[in-house]
Formats: structure tokens, sequence, C-alpha cells
């Protein structure tokens, strides 16, 4: 299947571009392992008019860098000391935008994705959360920047289209300290699948 293009990310909604992602693939290829999934749940961050994002306000910093990037690269860091969260960075050089993949229904390489997981049998705890899921396919702070066109983390379309009444829209997660933007409904999800994270 061909990978998704650069200007695929490199569109200026990331709103859009998070809805978009739902139904997509997202593979990587760790230590020549290929695991793999179809995204079922994103959230949606804005450089501009949005306080729960890094880069809002034009912060510039060495976690936030990656942001200024054209569209198209991976967003990676560390939460709680434990998990990392996989984003990825949208929109146009300097336009700092990131959707975070939050959810994903596992289709390839199973058996290593328990084996890293630490878990016996498929289950929504395998990748049904944003800092399981990239535990599940090996992805860590060191693929911060990676080009999402190579062969290391990428997506796929596989012709799957979404409709509009399968996607859920709400509040993204954990971020009240936001204030009123903590309310935009810039979650999606696919609405049914046993793959989304448990989160409200």
């Amino acid at each position: 299947m061909p990978k998704l293009p650069l200007a695929f990310y490199q569109r200026p909604d990331v709103v859009q571009i998070a809805r978009d992602l739902l139904g997509k693939y997202l593979f990587s290829n760790i230590d020549g392992v290929l695991t793999g999934g179809r995204i079922v749940e994103t959230e949606a961050y804005a450089h501009i008019n949005d306080q729960a994002c890094h880069s809002h306000l034009g912060r510039y910093t060495a976690r936030t860098k990656v942001m200024y990037e054209a569209g198209g690269v991976a967003y990676t860091y560390l939460i709680y000391g434990r998990y990392v969260l996989f984003n990825i960075i949208t929109n146009a050089t300097g336009k700092a935008d990131a959707v975070l993949i939050r959810g994903l229904e596992p289709t390839e390489g199973i058996p290593e994705m328990l084996l890293r997981r630490g878990l016996t049998k498929s289950a929504r705890n395998l990748t049904g959360g944003p800092g399981l899921l990239t535990q599940a396919l090996g992805i860590t702070t060191k693929h911060y920047g990676t080009d999402l066109t190579g062969d290391l983390i990428w997506m796929e379309d596989h012709q799957e289209p979404v409709s509009e009444d399968l996607i859920v829209a709400s509040p993204r997660v954990g971020i009240d300290y936001a204030g009123l933007d903590a309310a935009l409904p810039w979650r999606f999800r696919l609405k049914g699948s046993p793959w989304t994270s448990p989160a409200k």
C-alpha cells in the first residue's frame, strides 16, 4: 500500500487532518520487526488559539522545536516519566500544529506487540491509549523528528474511508489547564471501536 505523502500532512487544517487519519494505518519497523494497525482515535492541536498546544504563543524550546518543521515528521515526548506519546507534525514550516495518535486497532505483528507490552492476550490495553500504542509499536523518544515517509515509522491509506456518522467528536483528554480551549471537540474516535482509549 502507498504511504501517505507529505502533502497529506502539510495541509493547513489540523482538525481536518486529525479526522482524516481515522481509518488510516500506522506502521513501525523497529529492529526489523513490522508492527502496526488501524488508527481509531486522534486529537488535534493547533498553534493558534489553542492553549493546549505545546507551541501556543510561539513557544519554542528544545522539546517543541520539531513542531516548527514542515508537516510529516514525528513529535515524540515523555509524560509522567514513563509514557511516550506519538504526534504527527502538520501544516507548513513555522506553523506548529500536531495530531496525537491516541488509539490503534492492532493488525500487524501482534505477537511482538504483546511481548513489548508484557501481555499474553490481545485486548484494549494493548494499543488503546496513546502511551500504550507507542510501547506496542516500539516508538520511543529517540524517534523524535523521524520522517514519516521513510521506512521506520509511516502511515498508509488502505482505502477504508470512514463516514461522518462513524466519527465521534468530543473534548480532548487531560488538558484542564487549557481554559476554554479544553472544551474544543478535537478528539476524534471511531464509533463502537473496542480499541479507543478508555478516557471519557
